[in-house]
């Protein structure tokens, strides 16, 4: 490979020629060859946008030069239209602050601006004027966790959404058996079925925006510590106002640039509600799993659009493949969040420590997410078919229908004909005849079972 040599403070190394990164990131990928994974690229964009406000803000406090200025926030343009992800290579498992990572892309921008404006341009003293490694990652993980959730998880959760209430406006009137325990239990209607799962939807998406106010509160200005040193009174106002104007999203200071720096109780409070979401993916997901189980031996209610052969023995199978995989793609946010919550305690006095593997998770529990929604609603809820016939047969030798003559001849009463029912494979309309006085009319009207979804008393 050819190499050219570049220098940093503790010496010469040798750089692949066609590098546009320096010597740190150098150092890094030497010294971090742990796992191959990288940085995801939209936090490698969120930092191309901090640096191109940070830069602006610069020049507009009287700190950076027009013309440097206007070159690294081209070369930060220029990035950002087509980000060259080989140009950022360092490992996720790097030095806890993530100053390889802000060095790299440092490195890049000052290799870009150099060659624009045709003098030196310093990836420190220039790129990184007024910033510090310890608050440009912590802001590019709000910032990229910020746009994702607005560009990706919100819209495809809102797609899921609108999925499951064109779906119940179709199917919500048709009734069927309800379970608790996995055993039969009280009817419902589809309606109410899909209804819930809309509602859990619902309160996730809630959750998720409520989050977004904290995240706009960014902590760039803090520098080093929190205190702010080597950067303009006037940075992070400043700052913020050319990001806002650039991103059109209202961001502002920190209240506190302490809090923003040495934890990441942001990004803890965000995993969270993503696991939670995750966990209201896995139930329908279930749900789906169960309802279409069969076709012959199981609860049969549903059938899943038939996607792919189900196996390589056993002609003829189809499986629930969608839900399958979004169950897994669910268990693997769960356990994002658990890495999180780690690296959430890692914010030894004024600095977190496990900045980029909580950008790497979060990143990839939002992406993952949004994936799953539009999984979920295009290749399961939107095509699945209901059989009417099969829901019908079981719901009237629903034994549990006894339930509703509770009121009229007691529960120990309504026992024993639900036990003979099951036991002779009867209906309770059939044995409730035998052993009640009510007429078949009455029964009828006490056991109608779109009735007993409403709910309420005989």
């Amino acid at each position: 490979m050819t190499t050219r040599t570049e220098r940093d403070s503790m010496g010469e190394l040798e750089v692949p020629a066609d590098a546009l990164y320096q010597a740190q990131t150098q150092r890094a990928v030497q010294n971090f060859q742990l796992s191959g994974l990288t940085l995801p690229v939209r936090f490698i964009q969120a930092v191309l946008h901090i640096k191109a406000a940070a830069a602006a803000a610069n020049q507009q406090l009287g700190l950076l030069p027009a013309a440097k200025a206007n070159a690294i926030i081209a070369a930060a343009k220029a990035q950002l239209a087509q980000t060259d992800i080989q140009q950022y290579p360092v490992d996720v498992f790097q030095t806890g602050s993530g100053t390889s990572s802000n060095m790299n892309v440092n490195e890049v921008l000052a290799s870009l601006a150099s060659q624009q404006l045709g003098e030196a341009v310093s990836p420190n003293d220039d790129v990184n004027l007024g910033q510090s490694s310890n608050d440009v990652i912590p802001t590019a993980i709000q910032l990229s966790a910020l746009l994702a959730l607005e560009q990706q998880l919100l819209p495809k959760l809102e797609h899921l959404l609108s999925t499951l209430q064109q779906k119940e406006q179709r199917i919500g009137h048709l009734v069927k058996t309800g379970r608790t325990h996995l055993m039969d239990a009280m009817p419902v209607t589809f309606g109410q079925v899909l209804g819930g799962w809309q509602s859990q939807l619902l309160h996730n998406r809630e959750q998720l925006q409520q989050v977004l106010h904290s995240l706009r509160q960014l902590p760039q200005g803090g520098t080093a510590v929190g205190t702010g040193i080597n950067a303009h009174p006037a940075f992070a106002s400043s700052f913020c106002q050319h990001l806002s104007s650039e991103l059109k999203y209202p961001f502002s200071p920190a209240n506190d640039f302490f809090f923003g720096i040495s934890s990441q109780d942001l990004s803890v409070n965000l995993s969270g509600q993503l696991k939670t979401l995750a966990v209201s993916l896995m139930k329908i997901s279930n749900d789906l799993r169960w309802m279409n189980s069969g076709p012959l031996a199981g609860l049969a209610e549903i059938e899943l659009p038939a996607l792919q052969p189900g196996s390589s023995i056993m002609p003829g199978k189809v499986n629930p493949v969608v839900p399958e995989a979004v169950a897994m793609l669910c268990a693997q946010v769960i356990g994002n969040d658990s890495t999180i919550t780690v690296a959430g305690q890692s914010g030894n006095f004024e600095l977190n420590v496990m900045l980029p593997v909580i950008a790497y998770n979060l990143l990839q529990s939002i992406e993952l997410l949004a994936n799953g929604c539009q999984a979920l609603a295009d290749q399961a809820i939107a095509g699945f078919t209901v059989n009417e016939a099969h829901i019908q047969q079981a719901l009237h030798r629903n034994p549990m229908l006894v339930t509703a003559l509770n009121p009229v001849i007691g529960y120990m009463k309504a026992a024993e004909i639900a036990k003979k029912a099951y036991q002779q494979r009867r209906s309770v309309l059939e044995v409730a005849l035998e052993e009640t006085d009510l007429t078949e009319k009455e029964l009828k009207a006490l056991l109608d079972p779109a009735k007993l979804c409403r709910g309420g008393l005989a």
